[in-house]
């Protein structure tokens, strides 16, 4: 018994069934002669008759109806592994993506019911934070971001760019000097280390803006209020109808498409960083410059 193996049980099982040699071998697609020798090996190995050989076909012995429940176990257990592995090369599940609430908002969702069209089974757990999550410890399985990772377990690659501008809601003129005396509206103290924020805190040379946030969408809000001026991402901006006054070359970042090594090749994830792959392709000029 320590031989039987599911290939053995397969061949086992046809016979049983089939009742016949040649059509046991038709539906295993094997020569008759071979399965005959396979079969006459697994009773040599099991010591044991599992067939009456007779001019009509093969019927099993006592020995082979006692082995015929635990081959069927086997095969239960084969078939509901390829139905598993069928649903998985089905891109079912969920796949964990990390990214800025700016470009979910405006780039990842409105493009999103395409993809679920497509991928119907395939589940996507949205995670919107300024902070980038730790795709080494599984917080995320990919992400969209605007900073090269330097650590990790990660495989990424840069697949576009996200341009800035200093935007208002205002009604100000073209080519308004653009000094510390406009009022401006920019990021909370705890992220200095955004390339905006640097910017900002450059022209102003140590004076705070008159309104600070932390987030995208708050600025935005504010900039339509009229509260300020302040510095956006094109796509986002442009998105609200705000107006730029100045492209902002120097605060442009590259973004990367960032995925954990161990899932690299799984059909899933894939799916998903091609579908944003793309959607930075299709939308280059709408990230990278203002219309």
């Amino acid at each position: 018994m320590n031989h039987f193996n599911w290939d053995d049980a397969r061949l086992f099982l046809a016979l049983a069934r089939q009742g016949t040699l040649t059509a046991a071998a038709s539906e295993l697609e094997l020569g008759i002669a071979t399965l005959s020798r396979r079969i006459e090996r697994l009773e040599s190995a099991l010591n044991t008759p599992l067939f009456i050989r007779s001019q009509t076909g093969y019927k099993l012995t006592e020995e082979g109806e006692e082995l015929l429940e635990s081959a069927e176990h086997m095969e239960d257990a084969i078939l509901s592994f390829r139905s598993q592995a069928s649903k998985q090369s089905e891109l079912s599940g969920t796949v964990k993506l990390t990214t800025a609430e700016s470009l979910a908002s405006v780039l990842i969702l409105p493009n999103l019911p395409q993809f679920r069209a497509q991928f119907p089974s395939l589940d996507i757990d949205l995670i919107t934070d300024i902070r980038t999550s730790n795709l080494h410890r599984r917080d995320a399985d990919l992400a969209l971001r605007m900073v090269r990772p330097t650590q990790g377990n990660v495989s990424f690659r840069r697949i576009g760019t996200l341009g800035y501008g200093l935007y208002t809601g205002e009604n100000t003129p073209e080519g308004s000097h653009l000094d510390q005396e406009q009022t401006y509206i920019g990021w909370n103290e705890h992220y200095q280390n955004l390339p905006a924020a640097q910017w900002l805190a450059r022209l102003l040379n140590g004076k705070p803006p008159a309104i600070t946030t932390t987030s995208v969408g708050t600025q935005v809000a504010a900039c339509q209020a009229g509260l300020g001026l302040a510095v956006l991402p094109h796509i986002v901006a442009q998105h609200v109808g705000l107006r730029c006054l100045q492209t902002l070359s120097d605060v442009e970042q590259a973004i990367y498409l960032v995925i954990h090594s161990d899932l690299a090749q799984s059909k899933r994830v894939r799916a998903v960083a091609d579908f944003l792959s793309d959607l930075v392709e299709k939308h280059e000029m709408a990230l990278r410059t203002s219309t």
